[in-house]
């Protein structure tokens, strides 16, 4: 049922369990099988020319919709068989859609050798956060790379499962997570451009209100975190968000960089914030921080949403 009060308690669990262990193992792990239809259409389908971009426009809709399906009809089944079942299983399954500790994990993994001045093995640390070459990082570009994808995957990684949880249910998560994930393999300049300009489209329309609520939510992490500053975090997201080329990863980014003082740049892209002082690891830290008190906000948001469904429907 769209407005079960289990739900409450799905969405509970499935943080508590992502908190404590992370990742499912990749072979159990929804999300990879999902990156694995996505990657039969990467197989099979046209790269470039009108054929690549009709067939694009499908697969943004018809991939969705079918994992969307498949989510729907286990919710009924597990609902018909036993309260308990939907609240476990359903929780496993929502887990799959977010990551809190992973990104915490991965974030560490580059800022813990940083501080310790060994660039190289920070720099392949990288590599699990973001898709550019990071061979010829600087030190403060690292940190600056780290603290950028922190911020952009409070976003999509953590506050837009949950919102379409509280909104949708469990197929609105994950629907929402295979959007996400045909925007991250397909839905780029180069190769794929053609073929992933729907999912990139699609990945900017579910994303508008994910990004503003957790810039949002940021700026207010600010002001009760120490060393960071709500005042020039509002100011320079304000004026920032607009200058990177996604009309959402500007939002948290932005934001993050004049909550902090700093500047963050992807050179030829964009330049976010004040270059007051370099970017270092401290920052990285910070970020961590701040994804983990915005998540408190969202986690907040969403049980309250998913409490207002369940009175509506």
């Amino acid at each position: 049922m769209l407005g079960s009060t289990d739900d409450l308690a799905v969405l509970a669990l499935a943080v508590v369990i992502d908190l404590a262990f992370g990742e499912f193992p990749a072979k159990f792990h929804p999300t990879v099988w999902i990156g694995h239809s996505v990657g039969v259409v990467q197989r099979l389908a046209p790269r470039d020319g009108p054929g690549a971009l009709l067939v694009g426009g499908v697969v943004a809709m018809a991939l969705p919709a079918l994992w969307l399906a498949a989510a729907f009809f286990a919710v009924q089944g597990l609902q018909g068989a036993h309260q308990v079942a939907y609240i476990i299983v359903g929780a496993l399954l929502l887990k799959s859609t977010f990551s809190v500790k992973m990104l915490h994990q991965a974030a560490a993994d580059v800022r813990r050798p940083l501080a310790d001045g060994d660039v190289a093995t920070a720099r392949l640390g990288l590599r699990s956060l973001v898709s550019r070459d990071a061979s010829d990082l600087s030190p403060q570009q690292t940190a600056a790379a780290t603290v950028e994808s922190v911020s952009e995957n409070i976003a999509d990684s953590i506050c837009g499962p949950w919102l379409f949880f509280a909104l949708f249910g469990l197929p609105g998560a994950v629907a929402y997570r295979v959007i996400n994930t045909l925007d991250s393999m397909i839905g780029y300049h180069g190769e794929y451009e053609l073929l992933g300009k729907a999912a990139a489209r699609l990945d900017d329309l579910i994303n508008l209100i994910p990004a503003r609520l957790s810039g949002l939510f940021l700026v207010l992490a600010s002001g009760f975190l120490p060393g960071q500053r709500a005042v020039s975090a509002w100011r320079i997201m304000w004026r920032d968000h607009a200058r990177t080329e996604s009309p959402n990863a500007g939002w948290t980014m932005s934001g993050m960089a004049g909550a902090l003082g700093i500047e963050l740049e992807k050179v030829g892209h964009y330049r976010l914030g004040e270059n007051t002082r370099p970017v270092a690891a401290k920052d990285i830290t910070q970020a961590i921080r701040s994804m983990y008190l915005v998540s408190a906000f969202a986690l907040a948001t969403a049980l309250a949403l998913v409490y207002g469904r369940t009175q509506l429907f």
